[in-house]
């Protein structure tokens, strides 16, 4: 019997209740802080983003954040919010200065909900407001009024002071992470010059805005020095390596939009119709791009972003009476860029030099491109190595952020995922054998080897990283020597030929359990020795212990635990100072006495069970 669809059936929520039974509408996922883009790092990136809007408008130029466990304090020295609207602003839906363009022109928070979300997902929230020499203060919970304190004179500097405790009823026994936390600060301060933010004590500071910025995310360095632009409401900083593909960080008003968006559109279109222009040359927009290394800032009056979370810009307009994002950043680069070409002959050599490189790959490939499509799509028809979902990604179009493909050695592994997945959102790829090592070789091999040639074709990315059919690319390979070389060599495929699968955050080794310890009562899967040992304890005399060697003598009913809601996934990535070359030739290159001692130093002798 279905249920009875009346009036009682239609219900209205409160803001606050309406945030925390649908978190996903605010901050994306909700997560417990392993992930970038968990949840607990949106809450602080809301907070932070009202600080940034005031350091924009030119008022404070420190910011002191202070996370201690689970509480985190953001401290500004900007104008302060006016203490009779403080209540409001904490807690009513839509309610800001940010409506008022002359107040805040050029902000990244503009609808008037950012701080209420955290509000209403920290079990504890605390907002104090310095004015003129007062200070107003509210505590809440869960969104709701706990203390709101009379106005009292102080001598603290104008600002604001937010303290928040993300509720563990939703983000569970969550953390923060270091490396993800500073991330997100250095990228406020390589868009805001002059800037310093301050965490737990230690400073951050850029002098040269994106130039820091390219050199401390660049894997290695460019074939010439770092083109440097600014001008109003635009900075550009660009140049090119050896390496395959193309990597760009692009922010509006500060905010990273790691999506793209108009702006970024009009960037890589408006880069190209300048370099052919110059050279006067009609290159391929692929050879011009080729090795790109870019990041891109503009500032939009009233910006529209496809999301909450603002990681896609979607504005056609600078701004109510400006020009078009394209014709604006258009204009911007064949004014900037060509001058800077012009007066820079050594530079605009090196770039030519590096167009007619690739030029000449791709041409020396194209007739075995063909041949590879052709026999990809023969193979799809009648081979079983991939498993496709339902739903895909796409970066251009809706983004599937749970969608993964599994990267699987054998049948009998690829066999236990394919019957324990979600088929609306998990695929799997199976890889016959060991994988080919691919360091040193060309572009040439990716096409002529057939495992790589598929798995290629699985992922959607020969053209255009753009088009990648999966958010999480997951390697899983069995947990014992053979694996792990699978695993190197699978990833050296990447780092490559495909760097910004890695540089994106798109690449992930899977971690399944090495023992399973029971007794008739209950069943713990341990993921290392440490578990396994406490697991022991908890259980009892003389629980069954089973050792995984395989992912294929994992059956399918016990799989099904390891990738669905608890999956564990360590992301691979690359890291300041890393140098791609230099990794793939110490690792995978022919330097055997040199990696024969390292192994020998490193050396661990695991004990037998």
């Amino acid at each position: 019997m279905s249920a009875i669809y009346s009036e009682d059936a239609i219900k209205t929520l409160d803001w606050k209740e309406h945030i925390r039974r649908r978190p996903g509408m605010y901050i994306g996922k909700l997560g417990d802080g392993s992930s970038r883009d968990d949840g607990i790092y949106i809450l602080l990136k809301e907070v932070l983003d009202n600080s940034i809007d005031e350091f924009m408008m030119g008022n404070g130029r420190q910011i002191e954040i202070t996370i201690n466990e689970n509480e985190v304090s953001v401290r500004d020295h900007g104008r302060g919010i006016p203490l009779g609207k403080l209540v409001d602003v904490a807690s009513k839906m839509n309610t800001g200065a940010k409506y008022d363009s002359k107040v805040f022109k050029k902000s990244v928070g503009l609808n008037g909900v950012g701080i209420k979300a955290v509000n209403a997902l920290s079990s504890r929230f605390n907002i104090k407001s310095f004015r003129d020499g007062q200070v107003k203060a509210v505590d809440f919970s869960r969104g709701e009024i706990i203390t709101d304190f009379p106005i009292e004179p102080t001598t603290e500097p104008n600002g604001v002071l937010t303290t928040f405790y993300p509720d563990e009823e939703l983000f569970g026994n969550y953390r923060y992470i270091a490396e993800y936390v500073i991330t997100l600060l250095r990228n406020y301060t390589f868009l805001n010059s002059g800037l310093t933010i301050t965490l737990n004590g230690e400073k951050y500071i850029s002098r040269n805005g994106l130039v820091d910025l390219l050199d401390e995310y660049m894997s290695a360095p460019g074939l010439y020095p770092i083109i440097h632009l600014k001008d109003e409401d635009i900075e550009l900083a660009v140049t090119h390596g050896r390496q395959y593909g193309e990597e760009y960080y692009s922010f509006v008003n500060g905010q990273h939009t790691t999506q793209g968006g108009t702006h970024l559109v009009a960037f890589r279109e408006a880069y190209v119709k300048t370099i052919r222009e110059f050279y006067k040359k009609d290159f391929d927009p692929s050879d011009i791009r080729s090795a790109i290394s870019a990041a891109i800032s503009i500032k939009v009056e009233e910006p529209v972003f496809e999301s909450q979370t603002k990681t896609k810009l979607g504005s056609k307009d600078i701004g109510p009476n400006g020009p078009s994002v394209r014709q604006f950043i258009t204009d911007f680069l064949k004014k900037h860029l060509d001058d800077y070409l012009h007066k820079n002959a050594d530079v605009a050599e090196i770039l030519l030099h590096r167009i007619q490189d690739s030029e000449k790959e791709r041409k020396a490939i194209s007739g075995i491109q063909k041949l590879a499509r052709e026999r990809a799509k023969k193979s799809n028809l009648h081979n079983k190595k991939l498993r496709d979902c339902r739903i895909h990604y796409n970066s251009s179009h809706d983004r599937k952020l749970e969608t993964s493909i599994f990267i699987t050695e054998g049948d009998s592994a690829s066999g236990s995922i394919t019957k324990s997945r979600d088929v609306d959102t998990q695929a799997v790829f199976s890889l016959k054998g060991k994988p080919l090592n691919c360091y040193g070789l060309t572009k040439k091999i990716v096409y002529e080897n057939e495992e790589f040639n598929l798995l290629q074709a699985a992922l959607n990315i020969e053209e255009d990283m753009e088009e990648l059919r999966y958010n999480n690319v997951i390697i899983a390979t069995d947990a014992d020597v053979d694996g792990m070389h699978i695993r190197l060599l699978i990833i050296t495929f990447f780092l490559q030929f495909f760097p910004d699968l890695i540089k994106n955050k798109h690449l992930y080794i899977l971690q399944t359990p090495l023992f399973r310890v029971r007794n008739k009562k209950k069943t713990i899967y341990c993921y290392s020795e440490e578990e396994r040992e406490a697991a022991m304890k908890e259980l009892g005399t003389n629980p069954e212990i089973t050792r995984f060697k395989g992912l294929g003598e994992i059956s399918p009913d016990e799989f099904v635990h390891f990738i669905g809601k608890d999956i564990r996934l360590d992301p691979v990535n690359i890291k300041k100072g890393d140098s791609i070359n230099e990794l793939l030739e110490f690792y995978m290159g022919k330097n055997t006495p040199d990696r024969q001692q390292f192994i020998i130093e490193n050396l661990r002798i695991e004990e037998e069970l």
